[in-house]
């Protein structure tokens, strides 16, 4: 039993450590879509943390026609290194365009995605086998680096503050009002 456990945990990790060199930091994996069911796809790229993120996957007509579906998953992972659990997505479908969207959190590394094609015999098959298709943030982080168009090298770029209105800072806001309630009174 214990020969076994050693085992499955070293085919366990040969797994994990070939799925995490697959991944080449900033660099998205998509598709051929020459090997799959499914003609074309779109995707928001790069992903921007609190920003919706799309996805479009357009069916084969001859898979549809021998009743096909699809179910497509996600998975967010952070710069920290943590992934959040897979979620199978809501899916919009209009014909053969199966689309979906998520809103990413803050200081995320990439999305995850793929495909499930469920077969009218029931069978399934994923897309990709045992791996996911990835399009990395606007700012990931990599070795203690952040890189990205979102990055400035030690951290992700913060969206500067517009103040209280834009255009305008307190101050010269509060003598706005000021020199109004002046005038008003004058009269």
């Amino acid at each position: 039993m214990r020969t076994v456990l050693t085992l499955m945990l070293v085919a366990l990790l040969a797994v994990c450590s070939t799925s995490m060199a697959a991944k080449d930091a900033g660099q998205d994996n998509g598709p051929d879509t020459d090997e799959t069911p499914f003609s074309s796809y779109t995707a928001t790229s790069p992903s921007v943390s609190g920003n919706t993120w799309s996805l479009t996957v357009v069916m084969d007509q001859a898979v549809k026609d021998n009743n096909t579906t699809f179910e497509i998953t996600t998975q967010i992972c952070l710069n920290s290194g943590v992934c959040d659990p897979p979620v199978v997505q809501q899916v919009t479908v209009d014909e053969l365009t199966h689309t979906t969207s998520l809103t990413p959190p803050e200081d995320h590394s990439y999305v995850n995605w793929r495909v499930k094609a469920m077969y009218e015999d029931d069978t399934t098959e994923y897309f990709p086998q045992g791996a996911w298709y990835t399009v990395w943030s606007s700012c990931y982080q990599d070795g203690g680096v952040y890189y990205g168009v979102d990055a400035d090298g030690e951290s992700c770029a913060e969206e500067e503050d517009e103040g209280f209105l834009p255009g305008f800072t307190l101050i010269p806001a509060l003598a706005a009002v000021g020199l109004a309630i002046a005038v008003a009174r004058r009269d």
